[in-house]
């Protein structure tokens, strides 16, 4: 049994709130580990570090900034091994699953590597009469970050890598629920040169949440979690006069054309939809094959692969999928295909009573795939987050666009196609954030921006890439005259380039 304190100032510590929250084994049931949860004085504690140490990080020049990251990106490479078997244990995910998360996240610190270039602004010589004007980029000061559990490694990175790079200290609230890899990664930075005080990791509840929004030293949030939860922390940060992105649920489609390649379309049905036992904000948990042939010839492909799925602990190397995060997650699921059943949806394939010889403790849940799934249905309109793909038939091709296009949600969406034509107007029309053509999962590159739209994201900036410049520094514009080119006397008149 382990324990899971705080990282504050530099350090790990010991909570001492007096409340903790158990972290289960998922794969058996087990009890694995404590983490405690925070106090608002550890939160203070916290954050006051934080506002110490970030004013003489942000006057380091960019340069210096970058090195950090080179060496923190080497030291990720070195450790990858021992951070993917503890980020599996925690989550449940299969060890190359696992790899595949810190690498993400990796290439978003060998994006901000760049950062002397990519806080470069603007400068106007002769903006008007003996008179310059340029724009510089500021840190925001005292940036957060509340992660969730699905991506304990990614999803951190994705988020202090920018805010520090840019001349920030952070605060990181991750999931109590798989909260090791988020200390290690804290630790590494500080082995990396990262001064300390500058990344604080806080693990915690709801409490620690509302301490972070209310905060008056934080000046910025970051956000990844349920579309419910989403609203809630961009509108209470609003209301602090907190700068925010919060993004949400999703429920991603993936659009088979009648000419689309069946055995590729499949794989990539297989691997999005299923693939850490679905409990992606990118999974695809809707196919939409267009035309009763193409339904057909899906369907007949796709059965015997969802039953031969391999599910397993994260310790079996063979495994396609491990088990769901918790007994709760498990549960939920259940009572979702449960529903559809009720509703009238087909379950082709039943993975309900899925148990593992040796793990009938797990939180196994057995690959599910249903048929004649419509838009009225909650298993078609709720993120099931689970290992569960529904196939909605559509006669044409415009009543497939039109079912993305209505959706809540606005995360991913795929379209498979030989047609460069359809393609070409599908990305056009489509009213969500992130598009592939031929591509399952469409995260972008870390040099490229990631967010959704529509119920999927709350604020005006998205993840990673050029947006996450903008999002963690305040552009100050500097007009400057020298005494030289100044006239003698009061002007009165609203000054203008005329």
């Amino acid at each position: 049994m382990y324990q899971i304190g705080h990282f504050i100032g530099g350090k790990a510590v010991a909570g001492t709130s007096g409340r903790s929250q158990s972290i289960y084994n998922p794969a058996t049931g087990e009890v694995q580990g404590e983490v405690a949860l925070a106090s608002a004085e550890e939160l203070n504690a916290a954050v006051a570090s934080a506002k110490a140490a970030q004013p003489k990080w942000a006057a380091t020049n960019p340069q210096r900034r970058a090195r950090v990251f080179m060496k923190f990106v080497q030291m990720l490479n070195d450790n990858m091994d021992e951070l993917a078997e503890m980020l599996s244990r925690e989550h449940g995910k299969t060890i190359e699953d696992a790899k595949g998360d810190i690498v993400r996240g990796l290439e978003v610190c060998e994006f901000v590597i760049g950062i002397p270039h990519l806080m470069k602004s603007e400068f106007t010589e002769g903006a008007g009469p003996n008179i310059d004007m340029y724009s510089i980029r500021q840190a925001v000061g005292v940036g957060a970050g509340i992660t969730p559990f699905n991506f304990p490694a990614m999803i951190p990175m994705w988020m202090f890598a920018p805010a520090i790079a840019c001349g920030n200290a952070f605060i990181l609230k991750p999931s109590e629920r798989d909260p090791s890899v988020p200390m290690r990664l804290a630790e590494l930075m500080i082995e990396a040169g990262l001064p300390e005080g500058i990344l604080n990791v806080v693990n915690g509840d709801k409490s620690a949440v509302d301490g972070l929004l209310t905060h008056p030293d934080i000046g910025a949030i970051s956000f990844v979690g349920s579309t419910p939860i989403a609203r809630y922390v961009y509108g209470t940060a609003a209301m602090n006069g907190k700068r925010a992105q919060c993004f949400g649920g999703a429920k991603n489609h993936m659009i088979i054309m009648p000419d689309a390649d069946l055995d590729q379309a499949a794989n990539a049905l297989m691997g999005a939809g299923y693939g850490s036992a679905g409990e992606r904000c990118m999974a695809i948990s809707v196919a939409v094959p267009v035309g009763e042939e193409t339904a057909n010839r899906l369907i007949e492909k796709l059965t015997p692969m969802v039953e031969s799925l391999r599910i397993g602990p994260y310790t079996d190397d063979k495994a396609d999928m491990g088990p769901v995060v918790t007994k709760e997650a498990r549960e939920r699921i259940l009572s979702l295909i449960d529903k559809g059943v009720e509703a009238g949806a087909k379950l082709v394939v039943d993975g309900r009573d899925f148990k593992l010889q040796g793990y009938e403790n797990g939180y196994f849940v057995g690959g599910c795939l249903f048929d004649n799934v419509t838009p009225e249905m909650d298993i078609y309109k709720t993120e099931i987050f689970g290992p569960v793909l529904s196939v909605v038939r559509a006669k044409n091709y415009e009543e497939a666009l039109d079912l993305p296009m209505k959706h809540e949600y606005g995360n991913g969406v795929a379209i498979y196609t030989r047609d460069g034509d359809a393609a070409r107007d599908f990305a056009s029309r489509i009213n969500i954030g992130m598009v592939g053509v031929n591509v399952p999962i469409p995260v972008p590159l870390a040099y490229h921006s990631f967010g959704g739209w529509k119920a999927s994201s709350f604020g005006d900036l998205n993840q990673h890439g050029t947006d996450s410049i903008k999002f963690w520094t305040r552009t100050k514009t500097v007009t400057s005259r020298w005494p030289s080119g100044i006239k003698d006397g009061a002007e009165f008149v609203m000054p203008t380039m005329k």
